[in-house]
């Protein structure tokens, strides 16, 4: 029973850290962001746009893939379902929606989380077991201004980007579907997805995008300074950084669709 509540107790106490942890650096992120500037403290233009080749161009590739094949198979699981009805063409209107409010911010955010979130844990716990950190600090150098900022802005202004192109990518296969295997016009595919969108859909999805990026850049970042033991530490880090980040983006997805809908 004592090893049981102790266990508890230091899960419970990890947690509370984590959560410190996020709120803490999205403070002192936000301070560099927007207040540092009038104080002489300039944004690194240049790294935030070397990290938003790094973090969103690298991964259009998985994000096509990813969202590609999904709109394929939902495309077919839908019209199935539709044509029991009597309403097949209605396949558009189903993909239209559903990737643009509900299904690109939710794959983009979890391929990003593998993708980004893990390079930001690993990158930073190797800094902080190789002593880097401690060396930006001797010379003056804050670590969150110099190595969070950029990463952060980067992975907030490419994940709505990615969502986007996520969007299309699962479209496109529903209408490869739609028009190859089902046989209808693409006329008829554009003409239900328009009608059954509204512009919400695509601001609420941008704005959920936006959110997970967050998520993704936060949850990495603090993993990777809260780093301890040596290569075993940043391994550990890492996992629990994708980890956390899924979770998250799930269980944020979840309260937001509940939100909005009400």
């Amino acid at each position: 029973m004592t090893a049981a509540l102790a266990s508890l107790g230091r899960s419970g106490l990890e947690i509370i850290g984590f959560i410190v942890g996020c709120v803490r650096l999205l403070g002192e992120a936000a301070y560099w962001l927007l207040v540092g500037p009038f104080k002489g403290y300039k944004l690194r233009v240049g790294e935030i746009l070397r990290q938003s080749v790094r973090i969103g161009v690298n991964a259009v590739p998985i994000v096509f893939l990813v969202n590609f094949f999904v709109g394929v198979t939902l495309a077919v699981t839908v019209a199935d379902i539709l044509n029991i009805f009597g309403a097949p063409e209605f396949t558009g209107a189903v993909m239209g929606v559903g990737f643009w409010r509900e299904l690109a911010p939710l794959l983009t955010g979890i391929v990003m989380a593998g993708f980004a979130g893990a390079s930001l844990a690993a990158e930073l716990g190797t800094m902080k077991v190789n002593e880097e950190l401690m060396a930006l600090e001797a010379m003056a150098l804050n670590p969150v201004r110099y190595l969070c900022v950029p990463r952060l802005v980067a992975i907030l202004v490419m994940v709505p980007v990615l969502t986007l192109l996520g969007s299309a990518f699962g479209i496109f296969g529903g209408y490869i579907v739609f028009t190859a295997l089902l046989d209808f016009s693409p006329k008829a595919y554009y003409d239900k997805m328009v009608e059954a969108m509204a512009y919400k859909d695509i601001w609420v999805g941008c704005m959920k995008a936006g959110i997970f990026g967050t998520i993704v850049g936060l949850v990495g970042l603090v993993q990777g300074f809260s780093v301890r033991g040596g290569a075993e530490g940043v391994g550990r880090a890492t996992t629990n950084a994708v980890v956390y980040s899924i979770i998250l983006i799930i269980g944020t997805d979840c309260a937001l669709t509940i939100a909005l809908y009400f």
